[in-house]
């Protein structure tokens, strides 16, 4: 019912900044509570932010706290993901992922998470 791809991927330097949007569609859009996951070579996937259905709460992982911020336009069917000071330690393929229903939190477990985008890559060279 929902779909989501990512886009805004790419390969940056250290200290750089990148932009990650995340576009839903679907026969019937609900305004669902959206997260930021990311996963690299060799690592299980780990939580990286999330936003509530509204864009008024948010919650995001110690290692990207004062870095990222993820933020939403329901407007525009979409969730981003600004990623500042990027570090090599960024690099991983970065997924977004939806929950169920409208009334349901912004959480850090991904499997909290029902619907999911295929990966955009994040490449952060020294």
């Amino acid at each position: 019912q929902v779909q989501l791809v990512e886009s805004g991927g790419g390969l940056v330097q250290a200290g750089g900044s990148l932009r990650l949007s995340c576009a839903a569609s679907g026969r019937t859009f609900s305004n669902f509570a959206m997260g930021w996951f990311r996963q690299a070579p060799g690592k299980e996937r780990e939580f990286v932010a999330a936003i509530n259905w509204s864009g008024s709460g948010t919650v995001a992982a110690d290692s990207v706290k004062g870095r990222f911020t993820i933020s939403r336009d329901n407007a525009k069917n979409t969730v981003y993901l600004q990623m500042n000071s990027l570090s090599p330690e960024d690099t991983a393929v970065y997924y977004c992922a939806a929950r169920s229903a409208r009334n349901q939190a912004a959480t850090m477990n991904s499997r909290d998470y029902f619907y999911w985008g295929q990966g955009t890559q994040v490449t952060v060279s020294s």
